[in-house]
């Protein structure tokens, strides 16, 4: 029998922080009465995050070990592919959005969307904890170039709560090419060019001042917006199951 949900986690030295997400989350979903996993990706941490993962997670976790650090987009990618649920859903160790908005999500696909991701920058987000002023800068100006050069109309590609069809999760992440931090936008930009209808939806979120993603690594996004136009051109994204 199929499971309802798999919640893919990507985990790089979360140790600390991945305990109490796994006791929220499993929590959450129990008292919704869903049938559920947590794949948890420990990409290639060096302090004990994937026996703290099989410490306090218990039998609803599958742990996945990923060996060196590869990057969240490839942790992603190989939770997604390894998931066994109908519904696919991506979140952070740090649950900078709560668990709770999985509803909306979930509510989006069952009005038809195959993949409903969390957004901070449509009407009715509620940002409780906002970013410095720079980071927010910068994120503004990534989502631009987004719009013009990958996905038109989507507002906010970057948080990491998304919702996914199990069908649209395998068929845009076994294209998927990138391990960085734009794996989200090549992955939504494969799911659009294969027909699958992407919604946004307005979340809650608060940052996490102790987040992994660095400037170099948002540095690094902007040119890999300029990989997925050129991986489009050769057509390294046409492949479908």
């Amino acid at each position: 029998m199929s499971l309802d949900l798999s919640v893919v986690i990507p985990a790089y030295n979360e140790a600390a922080r991945l305990p109490p997400t796994l006791v929220r989350v499993s929590r959450y979903l129990r008292d919704q009465g869903i049938s559920f996993e947590i794949v948890v990706v420990d990409d290639g941490s060096t302090d004990g995050t994937g026996e703290a993962a099989r410490r306090e997670g218990g039998a609803v976790v599958t742990l996945v070990r990923v060996e060196p650090n590869r990057g969240k987009g490839h942790a992603v990618r190989t939770g997604m592919l390894r998931a066994t649920g109908e519904l696919r859903l991506m979140t952070d160790a740090d649950l900078s959005t709560p668990i709770e908005d999985f509803a909306l999500l979930r509510e989006a696909l069952a009005k038809g969307s195959d993949v409903a991701i969390g957004s901070r920058a449509v009407a009715g987000a509620n940002v409780e904890v906002h970013q410095s002023w720079f980071r927010e800068a910068a994120g503004r100006t990534f989502n631009r170039l987004v719009r013009l050069l990958a996905l038109p109309g989507l507002h906010d590609t970057q948080c990491g709560f998304k919702l996914w069809r199990g069908a649209a999760a395998v068929e845009a992440f076994s294209c998927g090419l990138l391990d960085g931090f734009c794996f989200d936008v090549e992955a939504l930009y494969i799911a659009r060019k294969h027909g699958r209808r992407v919604v946004e939806v307005p979340v809650t979120w608060r940052n996490d001042v102790a987040t992994r993603v660095g400037a170099l690594g948002g540095m690094a996004a902007f040119l890999d917006l300029i990989r997925i136009r050129a991986n489009e051109w050769r057509g390294l994204y046409d492949g479908s199951l």
